[in-house]
């Protein structure tokens, strides 16, 4: 099979992974509310839940990316996280507890780690020009999955039966169902996706040079060494003088002799963590700016989601079948902004489009602060404060999201992508920990809720502005006597 049609298929198992990871919050996150309540959970227990999940992946994505780049595989590594997933899921589905409950979103979680990997791999796959539109396609899959999700949901609830000693119902079919969809993926894992070299291992005409096991190219240092350098001296290795030149050999005669122990062989990869900083990497000025920006928005993102359930259920008295169409109806809206930023990133800098989703999201925070804290009027005044509050906040998202994550990709050294990639989410998994821990805690005021959520975004907005200069990619400086130096070595 050819490198292209390898490439078409490893990424669309990429999209179906990001798919089914967006169909499992989107069948869970509807139900959980009542299912815990079911099972006598306290209402903090909700923000438990969800903070369970994300706090397992934090810890996973930085060690799953360690192990991409060390082992310049994926492969491997998707379908060990995918397990985590299974077991999880059908742990959601037994729900003979809430601590149960609680544990199987934490056991699932730990099989988001892979992302880290992922993205990892489409970073050192791809062009840094073509970055932004791969990560945006990319999540724009899970955002589909975010969309398709409700509408499993309508059939998840009609199911009320016995499957030997568990219950099916509509609060533990979603477990079940997710499980069998995980199983279902490690068949297109196994069967559709391959570690594909890296970008900078193919020719120009596309034809892949030869790889070791390790993903670089067989030879590289052996062929920018030049056979005698120019500096050679007599008596060196590669050198021949004629006082050296053995008399049996000008007669014809080729003495035996022992050859001199060859050189230890050279790695051809080097270690990627060798010379490699945290402070250093971690501790740019760009770098913490992208950092932040992923805490915060996933922070508010994740408290006004823990918060909505609740609200829709206070004020407008929504069900699940409710509450799947709104989420249905803002999958809809994410995924056209992915594809507009899609189509954007191609014309504008990504740091422009970074500051679109910030103005938005600062505008959205101070709405909800404002019509939703305290709502006031009728049931449909109340209702179109909350639609436009909602609409202004996932429009947004993709913005921020993919723009920070291009960026993020661009100014971290390319070398040691997966684990960068690993604490980049694990900075998100933090946020989306402590999100829905806040805003279920104070879903009684608020004003103390979204005022601290505004004063966050001011405070990206700030730090934005006064580092925009340096969000931009690194420029790589080429050494023409990068092959001399080989050479000499």
């Amino acid at each position: 099979m050819d490198y292209r049609r390898k490439r078409k298929l490893t990424f669309f198992t990429i999209g179906l992974i990001f798919l089914l990871s967006g169909i499992e919050y989107a069948v869970i996150l509807p139900t959980i509310w009542r299912y815990l309540q079911t099972l006598g959970a306290a209402p903090y227990f909700l923000g438990l839940g969800l903070s369970a999940f994300s706090l397992s992946g934090l810890l996973s994505g930085p060690l799953f990316g360690h192990w991409s780049d060390r082992t310049r595989t994926t492969k491997n590594i998707i379908l060990f996280a995918n397990l985590f997933e299974i077991v999880g899921n059908f742990m959601y589905f037994m729900g003979y507890s809430k601590w149960l409950l609680l544990s199987s979103r934490l056991v699932a979680g730990i099989g988001t780690g892979a992302g880290s990997s992922i993205f990892g791999f489409l970073t050192r796959s791809t062009a840094p020009e073509d970055r932004a539109t791969v990560f945006a396609a990319v999540m724009a899959c899970r955002q589909a999955g975010l969309l398709i999700g409700p509408a499993f949901n309508i059939f998840l609830r009609l199911c009320d039966f016995q499957l030997g000693p568990f219950v099916v119902n509509k609060y533990t079919a979603p477990g079940l169902f997710m499980c069998l969809l995980w199983i279902l993926l490690q068949l297109p894992v196994m069967f559709m996706y391959w570690d594909i070299p890296p970008q900078d291992t193919r020719d120009q005409d596309g034809e892949v040079r030869e790889v070791d096991t390790d993903g670089e190219e067989e030879g590289e240092i052996e062929e920018a060494k030049p056979l005698v350098s120019p500096k050679e001296t007599p008596g060196s290795y590669g050198a021949v003088s004629p006082s050296q030149l053995n008399p049996a050999i000008s007669n014809g005669n080729l003495p035996h002799f022992t050859p001199p122990p060859s050189p230890p062989p050279q790695s051809v990869t080097s270690n990627p963590f060798k010379n490699f900083s945290v402070t250093r990497e971690f501790l740019k000025e760009e770098v913490v700016v992208l950092l932040t920006a992923q805490f915060i928005t996933l922070f508010n993102q994740t408290a006004l989601e823990t918060m909505v359930t609740p609200l829709t259920q206070k004020y407008f008295n929504f069900g699940e079948l409710e509450n799947s169409i709104m989420y249905c109806i803002c999958g809809v809206e994410v995924i056209a902004g992915f594809f507009f930023v899609r189509w954007l990133s191609g014309r504008v800098a990504e740091r422009v489009v970074l500051a679109v989703g910030l103005i938005i999201c600062n505008i959205s925070c101070i709405w909800c602060l404002i019509f939703l804290a305290n709502p006031q009027g009728g049931f449909s005044w109340q209702l179109a404060e909350f639609i436009i509050g909602v609409f202004l906040q996932v429009l947004g998202l993709p913005f921020v999201a993919v723009a920070q994550v291009s960026l993020f990709s661009k100014v971290t050294a390319e070398k040691t992508q997966g684990f960068s990639q690993g604490v980049r989410r694990s900075v998100g998994g933090l946020a989306t920990i402590l999100g829905p821990l806040w805003a279920g805690g104070l879903t009684d005021n608020l004003y103390v809720m979204l005022g601290v959520m505004v004063a966050l975004l001011a405070l990206l907005t700030i730090m934005m502005v006064f580092s925009y200069d340096r969000l931009l990619e690194p420029r790589v400086v080429q050494h023409a006597d990068s092959s001399e130096e080989c050479g000499e070595s």
